[in-house]
């Protein structure tokens, strides 16, 4: 109840943002207009949010949308690659003007920075083909399951771990990694027997790799995501939800999302 609650905040902030986007630029904090670049903490190994290119450039959806929402800043966006749960610490201590990596929008993230909506995200189980499929996730009791630490699908699998100790049953073995490429080879050679990740990654990999991984069931999870700041930077924040908003009125928003065919996760602001 409180996830939804919170999407429902997100689609109806965005939609009174989208009503009143500025037509002109807003303000920029000065060292950012001085140096006419924006840095972006991400965890850049999580497609198809954000990952490197064969030729080691960041690509993605994350990415997309950030040099979207760069140009229309007149800015460059600079992308700074760290594991996932360094990206709230590294934007404490200034290491980036923002984080934008699939950063979900939860009530504790919101006691520390803050956040602008601009998708809303859900997480699903990878699985090896053949494997029997997973209802829900007490159904992994007793199975070794690969996490990447920090992230919402570990706070999942413990949450059924505390159901599964009530309920007498052997709890799920989670095996937590740094990042997704480790978790993910985990199951690929079978040391684990599922994967908690985001759906998009899932998504990601069925289709990329055929006959390597398989959805352990449809997504769950719904929940809003968004490109975090610091609290207090007043300036940014209105500079990027304007340009969020000029994004979404001229189409660019839409064609990122149907670029990566990742239709179900657009924010779609009311009577939009």
């Amino acid at each position: 109840m409180k996830n939804r609650s919170i999407v429902v905040v997100a689609v109806a902030a965005l939609s009174l943002a989208v009503a009143g986007a500025p037509r002109a630029r807003a303000a920029l904090p000065p060292a950012m207009a001085k140096s006419k670049t924006i840095r972006f903490c991400s965890a850049i190994n999580l497609p198809p949010m954000e990952f490197m290119s064969p030729q080691t450039k960041p690509e993605g959806v994350d990415i997309d949308l950030g040099d979207a929402l760069a140009k229309s800043l007149g800015l460059k966006a600079v992308y700074i690659n760290m594991p996932f749960a360094g990206l709230i610490p590294a934007l404490l201590a200034d290491h980036c003007d923002a984080i934008i990596s699939q950063l979900f929008i939860k009530k504790s993230r919101l006691q520390v920075i803050d956040e602008i909506p601009y998708m809303v995200s859900h997480e699903a189980v990878l699985l090896k083909p053949g494997a029997p499929k997973v209802p829900d996730l007490e159904a992994l009791s007793g199975k070794k399951v690969a996490t990447v630490t920090g992230t919402t699908a570990t706070v999942l699998l413990d949450k059924a771990n505390v159901a599964l100790k009530a309920a007498g049953k052997p709890p799920i073995d989670i095996v937590a990694f740094p990042e997704n490429t480790q978790a993910l080879q985990q199951l690929q050679f079978g040391q684990v027997a599922a994967y908690g990740v985001a759906y998009e990654t899932a998504r990601y990999y069925v289709h990329k790799v055929p006959g390597q991984f398989a959805m352990g069931g449809p997504p769950y999870f719904k929940i809003a995501t968004g490109i975090g700041l610091r609290k207090n930077e007043t300036a940014l924040n209105q500079a990027l939800t304007g340009a969020l908003a000029t994004l979404m009125k001229n189409g660019t928003y839409a064609a990122i999302f149907k670029k990566w065919d990742l239709g179900i996760d657009m924010i779609k602001p009311e009577g939009g």
